[in-house]
Protein backbone atom coordinates (compact mmCIF):
# COMPACT_ATOMS: atom_id res chain seq x y z
CA UNK A 1 0.00 0.00 0.00
CA UNK A 2 1.30 3.32 -1.04
CA UNK A 3 1.76 6.31 1.32
CA UNK A 4 0.65 9.15 1.14
CA UNK A 5 2.61 12.59 1.30
CA UNK A 6 1.31 15.47 2.86
CA UNK A 7 0.82 18.35 0.24
CA UNK A 8 1.35 21.48 1.87
CA UNK A 9 4.35 23.34 3.02
CA UNK A 10 5.08 25.94 5.64
CA UNK A 11 3.17 24.25 8.03
CA UNK A 12 -0.04 24.04 5.86
CA UNK A 13 0.21 27.33 4.91
CA UNK A 14 0.40 26.59 1.24
CA UNK A 15 -1.21 23.35 -0.13
CA UNK A 16 -0.43 22.09 -3.29
CA UNK A 17 -2.72 19.87 -5.47
CA UNK A 18 -0.16 17.04 -6.26
CA UNK A 19 3.78 15.87 -5.41
CA UNK A 20 4.65 18.08 -8.96
CA UNK A 21 3.44 21.16 -7.52
CA UNK A 22 4.79 20.65 -4.03
CA UNK A 23 8.26 20.22 -5.91
CA UNK A 24 8.00 23.35 -7.67
CA UNK A 25 7.06 24.88 -4.73
CA UNK A 26 9.52 24.02 -2.72
CA UNK A 27 12.51 24.77 -5.66
CA UNK A 28 10.91 27.99 -5.62
CA UNK A 29 11.43 28.64 -1.63
CA UNK A 30 14.53 27.27 -1.83
CA UNK A 31 15.85 28.82 -4.93
CA UNK A 32 14.55 32.38 -2.98
CA UNK A 33 16.64 31.80 0.19
CA UNK A 34 20.03 31.36 -1.87
CA UNK A 35 19.16 34.58 -4.11
CA UNK A 36 18.96 36.44 -1.08
CA UNK A 37 22.26 34.59 0.24
CA UNK A 38 24.04 35.63 -3.10
CA UNK A 39 22.72 38.70 -2.99
CA UNK A 40 24.00 39.53 0.22
CA UNK A 41 27.04 37.98 -0.93
CA UNK A 42 27.68 40.35 -3.95
CA UNK A 43 26.44 43.67 -2.34
CA UNK A 44 28.11 43.11 0.97
CA UNK A 45 25.53 46.22 2.80
CA UNK A 46 27.78 47.99 5.32
CA UNK A 47 25.32 47.89 7.86
CA UNK A 48 26.51 44.30 8.25
CA UNK A 49 30.06 43.95 7.58
CA UNK A 50 30.39 46.67 9.71
CA UNK A 51 28.32 45.24 12.88
CA UNK A 52 29.70 42.58 15.00
CA UNK A 53 27.83 39.79 17.18
CA UNK A 54 29.55 37.60 19.29
CA UNK A 55 32.45 38.22 17.86
CA UNK A 56 32.01 37.47 13.92
CA UNK A 57 30.29 40.40 11.22
CA UNK A 58 26.20 40.16 10.87
CA UNK A 59 26.07 39.52 7.26
CA UNK A 60 28.06 35.66 8.46
CA UNK A 61 25.54 35.15 11.01
CA UNK A 62 22.89 35.65 8.26
CA UNK A 63 24.58 33.31 6.14
CA UNK A 64 24.95 30.62 8.77
CA UNK A 65 21.47 31.08 9.51
CA UNK A 66 20.07 30.70 6.54
CA UNK A 67 22.15 27.82 5.53
CA UNK A 68 20.72 26.20 8.44
CA UNK A 69 17.15 26.76 7.17
CA UNK A 70 17.77 25.62 3.91
CA UNK A 71 19.27 22.58 5.52
CA UNK A 72 16.24 21.89 7.56
CA UNK A 73 13.68 22.31 4.82
CA UNK A 74 15.27 20.06 2.64
CA UNK A 75 15.28 17.29 5.24
CA UNK A 76 12.07 18.22 6.28
CA UNK A 77 9.94 18.23 2.87
CA UNK A 78 12.94 15.76 0.90
CA UNK A 79 13.39 13.27 3.43
CA UNK A 80 10.17 12.90 5.14
CA UNK A 81 10.67 13.79 8.60
CA UNK A 82 7.36 15.60 8.92
CA UNK A 83 5.79 11.89 8.49
CA UNK A 84 8.45 10.49 11.06
CA UNK A 85 7.79 9.97 15.13
CA UNK A 86 8.72 13.46 17.21
CA UNK A 87 11.94 11.52 19.03
CA UNK A 88 13.43 10.42 15.80
CA UNK A 89 12.52 14.29 14.45
CA UNK A 90 14.69 15.78 17.03
CA UNK A 91 17.25 13.47 17.35
CA UNK A 92 18.04 14.04 13.25
CA UNK A 93 17.69 17.80 13.71
CA UNK A 94 18.89 18.80 16.92
CA UNK A 95 21.89 16.58 17.25
CA UNK A 96 23.45 18.94 14.09
CA UNK A 97 22.35 22.30 15.21
CA UNK A 98 23.71 21.45 18.19
CA UNK A 99 27.31 20.11 16.57
CA UNK A 100 27.16 23.05 13.97
CA UNK A 101 27.17 25.61 17.15
CA UNK A 102 29.97 23.91 18.61
CA UNK A 103 31.54 24.24 15.78
CA UNK A 104 31.00 28.04 15.46
CA UNK A 105 32.06 28.22 19.31
CA UNK A 106 35.43 26.59 18.18
CA UNK A 107 36.45 27.91 15.78
CA UNK A 108 35.31 31.51 16.85
CA UNK A 109 37.71 31.29 20.31
CA UNK A 110 40.45 29.73 17.63
CA UNK A 111 40.16 32.45 15.34
CA UNK A 112 40.18 34.98 17.94
CA UNK A 113 43.03 33.26 19.40
CA UNK A 114 45.58 33.23 16.44
CA UNK A 115 44.38 36.46 15.70
CA UNK A 116 45.95 37.76 18.65
CA UNK A 117 48.96 35.94 18.28
CA UNK A 118 49.40 38.03 14.96
CA UNK A 119 48.98 41.00 16.30
CA UNK A 120 50.53 40.64 19.50
CA UNK A 121 53.13 38.64 18.35
CA UNK A 122 54.15 35.13 20.00
CA UNK A 123 53.17 34.59 23.55
CA UNK A 124 54.74 32.42 25.63
CA UNK A 125 53.51 30.97 28.78
CA UNK A 126 55.53 30.21 32.04
CA UNK A 127 54.42 27.31 33.00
Amino acid sequence: MAHEHKLEIFRGLLKFRSNTQKIWGVLIFLSIVTAVEVALGITKPEVLTKNYFLGMKLLNWIFIILTLVKAYYIAWDFMHLRDEKSSLRRAIVWTPIFLVCYLIFILLFEADYIYNVFKDGFLSWDF
